[in-house]
């Protein structure tokens, strides 16, 4: 077995197990996975999904992952920790819209078993960057970081690439219409700016009545726009109380609301608890709220 540790901020691991054991480490965001060799089914919240070789998977924070090893397998373990996003004294990351940029990953993918890759040039590009990302970890060290801050960019873009493309939001499985997959992806990809989420926008965009987008939207979604607009920002909310040094003031005039009052309500409605009792304790609730609790990595 082979362990690579890599400096902040990111963390790479390379492993060859022939069968499954949890790994004392905890996600900050969230940790993709490459499948170098080997077969076997990977579950997450109870959901199987079969792996093979240049299978990839995301691993978002606080949800049960295992995997049940047939072959024997080697695995790389890319981690983002929550440094990558607020370092802004390496080369020119822009902290809050690289932190958005998590943020639209851990609040857009549904978290389902499965390969993240769905195009597979795509799955070929990131192979490359993983395999440069590991040789320069274990020549260069802190001599390349840099370098492995460029390549870890690319491997964010594409995967929000292949997150954008994919089928990856809550729509109803019988649903054919593709426009709402396409509003969907319009609306979170535009959650901070409220102006174009404003019905008259929408239909401007989607070619719709002004009347009819809202009937339009809670009879695909079962949701009312309002309500889905909401639950996406405090989707972001949660992941800033949990993941960032981002003050309430900076989070209210963000996701546009009219002050920390105003969120603070907002949030009290909708999630059931306080703003502080969330960033005291919010780790706790997610895993009671849907994830389980055998197999959570510490």
């Amino acid at each position: 077995m082979q362990v690579l540790e890599a400096y902040k901020p990111f963390e790479i691991q390379e492993i060859e197990l022939t069968e499954w054991k949890q790994r004392p480490v905890k996600n900050n965001f969230f940790e993709l996975v490459l499948i170098k060799e080997g077969e076997g089914t990977q579950c997450i919240n109870y959901n199987d999904y079969t792996y093979t070789k240049n299978s990839m998977f995301l691993l978002p924070p606080l949800k049960c992952h295992s995997f049940t090893i047939e072959k024997p397998t080697r695995f790389v373990f890319l981690k983002f920790t929550d440094s990558f996003f607020k370092n802004v004294n390496r080369i020119t990351i822009d902290r809050n819209e690289w932190f958005k940029e998590a943020a639209y990953i851990l609040s857009n993918y549904n978290q389902l078993p499965g390969d993240i890759i769905k195009n597979e040039m795509d799955r070929d590009h990131l192979n490359s960057l993983v395999t440069m990302i590991l040789q320069e970890s274990r020549n260069y060290g802190e001599e390349s970081v840099n370098l492995v801050t460029s390549l870890m960019t690319s491997v964010l873009e594409l995967l929000i690439r292949n997150i954008k493309k994919g089928s990856y939001f809550e729509v109803p499985k019988n649903n054919s219409d593709d426009r709402i997959t396409k509003m969907l992806t319009y609306i979170n990809e535009n959650i901070d700016k409220t102006e174009l989420l404003k019905v008259e926008n929408l239909a401007d965009v989607f070619m719709m009545s002004a009347t009819y987008v809202s009937e339009y939207f809670k009879k695909q979604v079962n949701m009312s726009l309002r309500e889905y607009i909401i639950k996406a920002k405090l989707k972001l909310v949660e992941i800033r109380l949990l993941n960032s040094d981002f003050t309430l003031t900076q989070i209210a005039d963000e996701l546009g609301f009219t002050d920390v009052s105003h969120l603070s309500k907002t949030f009290k409605r909708y999630v059931g608890t306080s703003l502080r009792e969330f960033k005291n304790n919010g780790e706790y609730m997610l895993l009671k709220r849907g994830a389980c609790t055998s197999n959570i990595r510490a």
